[in-house]
């Protein structure tokens, strides 16, 4: 591409400063990132590594911040090389934080407390407390004691930044219970609060009697999702399962009296009782069967992908209306690949409705829009296409030697993830910088190496390309998280040792740009 005209840096920093943009504090901070895009993407622009650590725990990043030690430990990486916010006292292994989500606080609401408008992080412990804790000071600042009849393992979100999910092992009836004809009523449990004040909705049971074999369960925006090992999900409103059997209305820090026993509620030994018990099977929204319970819903109007549920239909996907169960035209996505990881597919976070469909060597972004003089279908087109850099055709050439000692050639087409071929390992959205991230791999001699590369998210052209020094071996587990001017890098090593790489946007002054990029349709 030639030289385009590109936002001039300088004319929109003049412009914020005379408060051209005073009248709406969106467009000041839609303004100043799309002054740092700008930089990010520039020529001169290098992302240099600035810290490198390592752990015998998980390591754990979420929103300029990296947890070490089961969230024990927090340092900041906002700061030109990371430092440590807080260190939170040592505790025993069945006190250890399990899991944990940050939250931030609402726009428009008013909170009760002062502490309340900074980020919080809502931490699940082993011996079943729930904290909120300060994200910047690691100090305690609520708990809540959920229970003893069963092990609260897993937080999530039911509704981002409103409602979260906190969920049970699921009880496995052993094989000497098995034998004895003794079924486990209750499989697993869910509670269910709002955030920021912390309120209680309820605990739900998810019982063997009502549901049946369940292998997991879960909420997502109001919907109780219900998963079964034969491939099947259903869907159920948690309202409608609330009105129905609820049995008693709980309040957190109240005193209450459950089956003989009182207490305050959310206060140890009490706990939490499960209020929410379902006696009869209820009202169905909608199932579905499925490969591996893989199901998604999204795009506009809205749309599932599942893979049908035969294992040589795997890597097949069939994206149709939520109404009516009927397939989108075009609606079979099938990436022609031969390869030993398969491919993915999901609905793009951009919440544009596109869906993005990952190959070893391709990028598909799809679109889903009206079918000409039907408005009643929809169909699926591609909006772009990202290529691997590889050469063409290309094959290898085996070599026998017959008993004649004549040379014979024999060629074969290598695998689409061949780690000597430019391979996608990930792909991710910087909803901030509205910027594609992927992640690249080639084998060069011994070892792998990968560069991360930005995109267009609306047209999809190359912007910028960066190397990651470190060295990639694709039997480890990687996750790499690109967040404003940051470029985080995990590896999970064997025997678990925890690799963390953190680079920072570096402006070299002495490189004058020579090609100017912009994101425009080729």
């Amino acid at each position: 591409m030639g030289p385009t005209q590109k936002p001039n840096v300088c004319r929109q920093l003049s412009r914020r400063a005379l408060g051209f943009f005073s009248r709406d504090a969106g467009v000041v901070q839609r303004t100043n990132l799309g002054i740092l895009r700008v930089l990010v993407c520039q020529e001169s622009t290098k992302f240099k590594n600035v810290w490198t650590t390592h752990s015998k725990s998980p390591i754990a990043y979420e929103r300029g911040r990296i947890y070490f030690d089961n969230y024990r430990c927090c340092v900041s990486s906002v700061a030109s090389e990371p430092r440590k916010l807080y260190e939170m006292p040592k505790c025993s292994k069945s006190e250890k934080i399990e899991d944990a989500l940050l939250w931030e606080c609402p726009v428009g609401e008013i909170l009760p407390n002062p502490s309340d408008y900074k980020s919080s992080l809502i931490a699940l412990t082993a011996h079943n407390w729930l904290f909120r804790i300060s994200a910047t000071t690691g100090k305690v600042l609520e708990k809540i004691y959920l229970a003893s009849y069963c092990k609260f393992r897993y937080l999530s979100w039911d509704t981002p930044q409103e409602v979260i999910a906190v969920k049970s092992a699921q009880n496995k009836c052993s094989a000497l219970a098995r034998q004895a004809g003794i079924q486990q009523p209750i499989l697993l449990y869910l509670a269910v609060f709002h955030v920021l004040p912390f309120s209680l909705i309820g605990i739900l049971e998810i019982s063997k009697k009502i549901f049946g074999n369940v292998t997991d369960a879960t909420l997502s925006h109001g919907i109780l999702i219900v998963m079964y090992s034969s491939g099947l999900v259903r869907l159920y409103s948690f309202q409608a399962i609330i009105e129905q059997f609820m049995q008693q209305k709980l309040d957190l820090g109240c005193a209450c009296r459950w089956g003989g026993t009182a207490g305050t509620v959310g206060e140890a030994p009490f706990g939490i009782p499960c209020n929410i018990k379902i006696t009869d099977s209820p009202p169905l929204l909608f199932e579905v069967s499925s490969l591996e319970n893989a199901f998604q819903i999204g795009g506009h109007p809205w749309h599932y992908i599942i893979t049908p549920n035969k294992k040589k239909q795997k890597g097949v996907f069939h994206i149709c209306a939520l109404k009516d169960n009927s397939l989108a035209k075009n609606g079979i996505q099938e990436m022609e690949c031969c390869s030993l990881e398969s491919d993915w597919i999901y609905f793009h976070p951009d919440a544009s409705g596109r869906i993005i469909h990952v190959g070893p060597n391709q990028v598909k972004v799809l679109k889903l829009n009206e079918v000409e003089n039907n408005s009643a279908q929809h169909q699926i087109s591609e909006d772009f296409v990202i290529l691997a850099n590889r050469e063409k055709n290309k094959n290898e050439n085996l070599l026998t030697v017959t008993a004649s000692g004549r040379v014979v050639k024999k060629k074969f087409n290598l695998l689409d993830d061949d780690p000597e071929q430019e391979t996608f390992k990930i792909v991710d959205y910087e909803d901030e910088l509205d910027l594609l991230s992927v992640v690249a791999v080639t084998q060069i001699d011994a070892e792998g190496k990968a560069h991360l590369d930005f995109h267009c998210n609306e047209y999809g052209t190359l912007l910028k390309s960066i190397p990651l020094e470190e060295s990639w071996d694709v039997t480890y587990s990687h996750e790499v998280y690109f967040d404003r001017d940051l470029v985080l890098h995990i590896e999970q090593k064997p025997s678990r040792v925890f690799s963390c790489y953190v680079y920072q946007m570096v402006c070299d002054p002495g490189e004058e740009e020579t090609t100017n990029r912009s994101c425009e349709k080729e």
